[in-house]
C-alpha cells in the first residue's frame, strides 16, 4: 500500500509522528514521509535523527493556513493528519485557539486534499471525541464529522477520508505517566479522583492502527482499536508503588471515564478481533457489504467505555512496561 508512495503527516514532530515515521520507514519504504508542523525547534532536533535519509523531508507549516498546506501537498500520495491543540485544561482556557486547529484545521485538510487528488487521508482522533463534555473533545468530534463527511462530498475525485480513534498514549509528553514519573521523588503522587479510569495503548498499536486503516478503508469510517484499561490509582502504583496518593479533584473539562463508541454509534459498529468500525449514517453506507467485510454488528445497547471494559492492565503490567521504555518516556 505505502510502498514507493509519497506520505505527509501533519503534526508530524508530536508523539505520533515520532513513531510513524520510523516504524513507516522500515516497513513499507516509501519513496518520501513529509513531516508538515509549525515548531521550528521540533523539526530542528527531529531532523538531525534522519540527517543521512533522503526520503525525510521537514517542511514549517500550519494546519491553519491552506495556501501553504496546499502547496505542501503537491506529488503527495497519503496523508496522515495527527496536528492538534490537544492538552484538556488548555483547550478550556483558550477556546478561540483550539477550534481555530483542530476545527478549521481539519478543514483546510479536506479542502486540500480534495483539489490535490490525494488517494487516502487517515485523520487521528481521540477517545474524549465520543460523548465529550470538554472542548478539546467537541471540536475532535466536529473533525471526525467532517472527515467522515469529506468521503461524500468527493464524489468526482474520489479521495478517501477515514479516522482512527483510541486512548491514552502511554508515556507521550504531557500525559499521567511521565507527570507521575516527575512527581516520584517528592514522595506524594496527586490524584483527581481515586475512581477514574483511562483506555491505555502505546504508540506502536496506534501506528499499526493507521496502518489497517489504510489498508481497509472505503471511506467514512471511525476505527477503535481495542485496548486495555487502568485506573487511575494503578497507574500510581505502577510509577511508584511507596508514594502516598493526594485527592485533588478533577480537573476542568476532565471525564471520570473516558468513552470509544457512545450508544448511540451502536446500531453502525461493527467488531472485528481487534478493532471496531464504526460505519457512516449517511447514505446507508453503515449496511455496505463492502465496508462491514467480516464484521459482526454489536448489539444495539453496545458501549465501549473505560469503566465497562473486558480487558484490564494491571500495575505490575505497567510497570514492566515503565522498565522497558522509561527511555522514551515523556520525549515522544
Amino acid at each position: 500500500m505505502l510502498e514507493n508512495k509519497t506520505l505527509l503527516i501533519t503534526g508530524g514532530t508530536g508523539s505520533f509522528g515520532k513513531t510513524f515515521i520510523p516504524l513507516t520507514l522500515e516497513k513499507y519504504s516509501p519513496k518520501k514521509i513529509i513531516i508538515f508542523s509549525r515548531d521550528e525547534m521540533k523539526q530542528w532536533d527531529m531532523s538531525m535523527d534522519y540527517q543521512d535519509d533522503p526520503r525525510v523531508k521537514f517542511v514549517i507549516g500550519d494546519v491553519r493556513d491552506k495556501e501553504r498546506l496546499s502547496r505542501t501537498l503537491d506529488g503527495v500520495d497519503f496523508v496522515v493528519h495527527a496536528a492538534a491543540t490537544k492538552i484538556v485544561p488548555t483547550a478550556e482556557y483558550n477556546p478561540n485557539e483550539c477550534v481555530k486547529t483542530n476545527i478549521i484545521g481539519a478543514m483546510n485538510v479536506i479542502d486540500a486534499c480534495i483539489d490535490k487528488k490525494i488517494t487516502k487521508v487517515v485523520a487521528l482522533s481521540t477517545d474524549k471525541a465520543s460523548n465529550p463534555i470538554n472542548l478539546y473533545g467537541a471540536t475532535k468530534l466536529a473533525s471526525d464529522k467532517l472527515f467522515v463527511a469529506a468521503s461524500s462530498i468527493d464524489q468526482e475525485h474520489n479521495t478517501q477520508f477515514s479516522v482512527v480513534r483510541y486512548g491514552n498514549v502511554m508515556g507521550s509528553r504531557g500525559s499521567v505517566i511521565p507527570f507521575f514519573l516527575n512527581k516520584k521523588a517528592e514522595g506524594t503522587l496527586p490524584i483527581t479522583d481515586p475512581r477514574m479510569t483511562r483506555f491505555m495503548i502505546s504508540l506502536e498499536e496506534g501506528v499499526k492502527l493507521v496502518w489497517h486503516a489504510f489498508e481497509d478503508m472505503l471511506g467514512g469510517e471511525i476505527y477503535v482499536k481495542k485496548i486495555p484499561s487502568m485506573t487511575i490509582t494503578d497507574i500510581a502504583k505502577a510509577v511508584s508503588p511507596e508514594a502516598k496518593q493526594k485527592i485533588i479533584g478533577i480537573r476542568p473539562g476532565e471525564k471520570l471515564h473516558e468513552q470509544m463508541i457512545g450508544i448511540e454509534d451502536a446500531p453502525h459498529t461493527y467488531e472485528y478481533e481487534e478493532h471496531f468500525k464504526i460505519l457512516p449514517a449517511i447514505h446507508n453506507w453503515s449496511k455496505d457489504p463492502n465496508r462491514i467485510k467480516d464484521g459482526q454488528a454489536v448489539s444495539d445497547d453496545f458501549m465501549y467505555s473505560s469503566d465497562n471494559n473486558k480487558e484490564w492492565m494491571n500495575a505490575e503490567d505497567l510497570s514492566l512496561w515503565i522498565k522497558e521504555n522509561e527511555h522514551k518516556i515523556g520525549l515522544i
